[in-house]
This record gives C-alpha cells, sequence and structure tokens, in this order.
C-alpha cells in the first residue's frame, strides 16, 4: 500500500461521525480537521465541477474552506454539516458566476449568501446520494475501501495486476475479492435506505 494510502487510513477513525468532528474542530483537534477535510473534499468539488466550473474549482474549494474554517463554530447542529457545506459551495459557485458573467459588482456578489439561492433540488438529492456513497465506502474494511476506489473511481482505470501489486494481494483474488467487497457496500446501502 502506498504511503499516501496509509496515512489516509490513519486519518479516518471510521467512529468520528459528524457531530463528533465538529466538537473536536472547534476544540482546535488538528486531526479532526484533518479527517473533516478528507471526508467532505469530494462534496465541496463536485459541485462546481457539475456546475461546469472545472478551472474555478480549486479556488471555490478554497473559499468554502476557509468559510468552513471560520464559520463552523456558528453551524447549531452538526448532523446538517454535509446540507451546509452544500448550501455555501453553491452559493460560491453562483457568487462566482455572476461576477464572472459581469452581471453583478463585486459588492453585490457578496450579498448573494443573504438572498435565498438553495441547491436545486435535483442537484441536492444527487449530491446527497454520492456523499453516502462515499461515506459507506469509507467504512468499508480498508482493504474493500482502496479496492473499490482503485476500480471504480479512477481514471484511467488501473489494471488488475497494477491493484494487486499495491494491495499485496494475488492477481488472480481481485475478481473474487471485489465481488465480496461490493457484496458488502450493497448490503451497508440498503441498510442506510438507499
Amino acid at each position: 500500500m502506498s504511503v499516501a494510502a496509509t496515512q489516509r487510513q490513519a486519518l479516518k477513525p471510521q467512529h468520528w461521525t459528524d457531530e463528533r468532528l465538529v466538537r473536536e474542530c472547534v476544540k482546535g483537534n488538528q486531526e479532526a480537521w484533518s479527517v473533516l477535510i478528507d471526508k467532505y473534499k469530494n462534496l465541496i468539488f463536485s459541485i462546481p465541477i457539475k456546475l461546469g466550473m472545472y478551472q474555478e474549482a480549486p479556488d471555490i474549494f478554497q473559499s468554502v474552506c476557509l468559510d468552513l474554517l471560520t464559520d463552523l463554530p456558528k453551524l447549531r447542529e452538526p448532523r446538517a454539516l454535509p446540507k451546509w457545506l452544500m448550501q455555501i459551495c453553491y452559493h460560491k459557485c453562483v457568487r462566482h458566476s455572476r461576477h464572472a458573467d459581469n452581471q453583478v459588482s463585486l459588492d453585490d456578489a457578496d450579498n448573494v449568501k443573504a438572498e435565498n439561492v438553495s441547491v436545486p433540488d435535483e442537484l441536492f438529492a444527487q449530491l446527497q446520494q454520492e456523499q453516502m456513497l462515499r461515506n459507506v465506502i469509507s467504512e468499508l474494511s480498508q482493504l474493500c475501501s482502496n479496492l473499490i476506489r482503485m476500480l471504480f473511481f479512477e481514471t484511467p482505470p488501473r489494471p488488475y495486476h497494477a491493484i494487486a501489486e499495491e494491495l499485496g494481494l494475488a492477481t488472480g483474488s481481485i475478481g473474487f475479492i471485489r465481488g465480496r467487497c461490493l457484496a458488502k457496500l450493497k448490503k451497508q446501502l440498503e441498510e442506510k435506505g438507499s
């Protein structure tokens, strides 16, 4: 396993709920901040990407993280963290888009947050499903989590022999292990109502 994968796994306490993450982040726990960002980075990046803002996505991500750092203590309900992040990110995208189109001045763009601009229902539902999938994958065993990410979330896809080498497995066992991991993933998704 790569050093980066080992470090990610070490930062991924599966028992950390959003409530605990928020509480620990507010206390200044650096590990909690790392886990929080790691858990929600794909959600935050996915919003500008879905809106076709590919080049702006890194700047929007940084801006959302800055808001997260400064405004997290104001979050009343920690379980609402994913929705809150979606809303902040969507506002940033709208603001950036309006500014880029020269439809509003910079001063007016800052007031977009105060407007009642909501994430469209269809986009919100899609983002929730994707985040649930990421959460469930992260709750699987380290082997299953890594295998599913390597098989289904990397572009270009890795060949089985490269995956087997990185995970320290026999190439012929990848298909069998994949089947077991997908069955576990399906079961957990069904238990969560997806």
